[in-house]
C-alpha cells in the first residue's frame, strides 16, 4: 500500500502548491521589499519597448511605474516572451504582469485582474478625402486591408468587403495610403499611435464599434489585497492627472474609456 501513500502525498503537495496565498501576504511582502516585480515583453511598442538608448519604456511601463509609486515601492520589470509571460505569475517570477493583457472570462478563472486601465475598439480607417465610406455598412464591394485570420478581418468580411491580406496594422495602413485598399478595420490604439507619430498622414476614422476590449493588470488568484491596492493606485493616478499625462504622451488622448 506504499504506492497509495505516495499518491496521497503527491496529491497533498500539489494541493498545497496551488492554494492561494494567505490574504494580504503578497502585498505585505512587496511593501517590505520596497519593490513590485512586473512581467512585461519589452518588444511591443508603444506599450513596452526599448528606446534608442535601450531603456525600457512605453505606456504600460510608465503606468507600472506610476502604480508602484502610489504603492510606495519601486517597479522592477522582468522581461519575457508573450507565450510564457502570464505563466511567470504561476512560477512567482513576478507579482504582476502589465502587458496589454485582455480581461477575458477564461483568464479570470485562473488569475485576478485589476480594474481596466486601457480600452481599445475596432475602428474603420479610410483616406482623409474618402467621402463614400461612412460606416461599416459602406464596405460592401470595397477592398479592406486585413490580417486574414484576425477578428478585424472577419468583421470586414461580414460587412461585405473584399479582403486584401496583410501582415498587420503597418502594412494595412500603407495599402490604404497607396490606394491599393479602400479601408482597413483595425485597433483604435494602433491608429492613435500611428497618428501621434505621423500626424499629417491623410487617413481618418469614420466609424467605431461601440463595444471596447479592456486590458488590466493581472496578478495571482487570491491576491485580493494587492488587487485592491492596485485599483486604488490606478484611481489615484487618474484623479491627479498622471494617467492623462502618460496617455497624451503616447496616444494624444485619454485611452481609458
Amino acid at each position: 500500500m506504499n504506492w497509495l501513500k505516495s499518491i496521497a502525498a503527491a496529491a497533498l503537495l500539489q494541493a498545497v502548491a496551488i492554494t492561494p496565498s494567505v490574504a494580504g501576504e503578497n502585498l505585505d511582502q512587496i511593501k517590505a521589499a520596497g519593490v513590485i516585480k512586473i512581467g512585461t515583453e519589452g518588444t511591443y511598442a508603444p506599450f513596452t519597448f526599448h528606446d534608442s538608448a535601450n531603456k525600457l519604456t512605453g505606456f504600460d511601463v510608465e503606468i507600472g511605474e506610476a502604480v508602484a509609486n502610489k504603492l510606495g515601492v519601486k517597479a522592477e520589470f522582468i522581461e519575457g516572451k508573450w507565450d510564457g509571460l502570464i505563466a511567470g505569475i504561476d512560477a512567482k517570477r513576478y507579482d504582476a504582469v502589465i502587458n496589454q493583457v485582455g480581461i477575458t472570462e477564461a483568464r479570470k478563472q485562473k488569475y485576478a485582474f485589476s480594474d481596466p486601465y486601457i480600452a481599445s475598439k475596432a475602428v474603420l480607417i479610410v483616406r482623409s478625402n474618402d467621402e463614400e465610406i461612412k460606416g461599416f455598412e459602406s464596405l460592401k464591394g470595397k477592398k479592406s486591408a486585413q490580417s486574414l485570420t484576425s477578428n478585424f478581418g472577419k468583421l470586414a468580411e461580414a460587412s461585405g468587403a473584399e479582403l486584401v491580406g496583410t501582415d498587420g496594422f503597418d502594412q494595412s495602413i500603407q495599402l490604404v495610403l497607396t490606394r491599393r485598399a479602400d479601408a482597413t478595420i483595425n485597433d483604435s490604439l494602433s491608429f492613435l499611435d500611428f497618428k501621434k507619430k505621423q500626424p499629417q498622414a491623410p487617413v481618418k476614422i469614420v466609424a467605431e464599434k461601440a463595444d471596447a476590449d479592456f486590458s488590466g493588470i493581472i496578478v495571482r488568484k487570491g491576491d485580493d489585497e494587492l488587487v485592491s491596492a492596485i485599483n486604488k493606485a490606478l484611481a489615484d493616478i487618474k484623479a491627479d492627472g498622471t494617467y492623462k499625462t502618460i496617455s497624451d504622451k503616447y496616444f494624444g488622448q485619454d485611452v481609458s474609456k
